[in-house]
């Protein structure tokens, strides 16, 4: 299924925080949110899985408003990794990642053979297989990282909003889970700080800075050392991986570029 978000504007704690955001998350693809912190990335993943309520815009799953879906049935398309991990569960990892069958259960109903079968593969698929039976509270952060993530792939989502899922995670482990996500080849809108990371993995980058998108497209023609200056406020060179072929940004942390400027780019079409 595909996302598209039309002239989004979205308030938090009385502040505007994204402004006539407008970017497309095409079916099977990876797309990227980069941008500084307090850029809006964020705010509008919550707005995409339905933690915020849009002051003005839509968001649209398949041509049609996300908002007017049920709980239930939203949950069945669209399935999310926020940065706030919630609470300690006092549950095993098994029972943590079984929640994401909760849209497909009616109350109170137990875990059939399909739930069982799913959990399983989401666990395997995060390389947690082993730990079903272990405390979630036993956990170290990266490990909780992979679990929650098998429950937002246990809920076998058309779209995945994943905000910042590399957070806490080692070096393999994150090759891993980026892997894993190009694997999937799911509908899947991701806001990443490495940069690196997101030209290596996304298919699409949109660039937020001060809450308005500042540029959109393949992160090859997205990614240049003139917005790295503009947005990110730092000197850089776009290279090529030397072992993918991907772009690669090398920072210099010698003769850093300065604070970013106010958005001077203009705004991508996300076409």
């Amino acid at each position: 299924m595909r996302i598209d978000i039309e002239d989004l504007h979205v308030a938090y704690a009385g502040r505007t925080v994204v402004s006539g955001a407008r970017l497309i998350a095409a079916e099977g693809e990876i797309t990227g949110l980069v941008g500084p912190n307090g850029s809006g990335k964020s705010t509008l993943l919550r707005t995409v899985y339905r933690h915020l309520r849009p002051v003005a815009g839509r968001v649209l799953l398949a041509g049609g408003d996300i908002r007017e879906l049920s709980p239930a049935r939203s949950a069945r398309h669209v399935a999310a990794l926020p940065q706030e991990r919630g609470g300690d569960f006092e549950l095993t990892v098994r029972e943590v990642v079984a929640m994401g069958r909760t849209p497909y259960k009616r109350a109170f109903a137990g875990d059939n053979a399909t739930d069982r079968d799913v959990v399983a593969r989401a666990l395997t698929d995060v390389g947690m297989a082993e730990a079903a039976g272990r405390h979630f509270t036993a956990l170290s952060g990266g490990e909780r990282q992979r679990v929650l993530l098998a429950r937002a792939f246990a809920q076998e989502p058309d779209v995945l909003v994943l905000d910042e899922p590399t957070n806490h995670l080692d070096v393999r482990h994150q090759v891993e889970l980026l892997a894993l996500l190009r694997a999937q080849r799911r509908t899947t809108l991701v806001s990443l700080h490495d940069l690196n990371a997101a030209t290596s993995v996304c298919d699409r980058l949109h660039v937020l800075h001060s809450g308005t998108v500042v540029a959109s497209g393949p992160p090859r023609e997205v990614i240049t050392p003139e917005l790295m200056a503009d947005v990110f406020g730092v000197r850089a060179a776009v290279v090529d991986h030397p072992l993918t072929g991907d772009p690669l940004i090398a920072f210099d942390h010698r003769a850093p570029a300065g604070r970013p400027a106010a958005p001077a780019l203009e705004a991508g079409t996300a076409g």
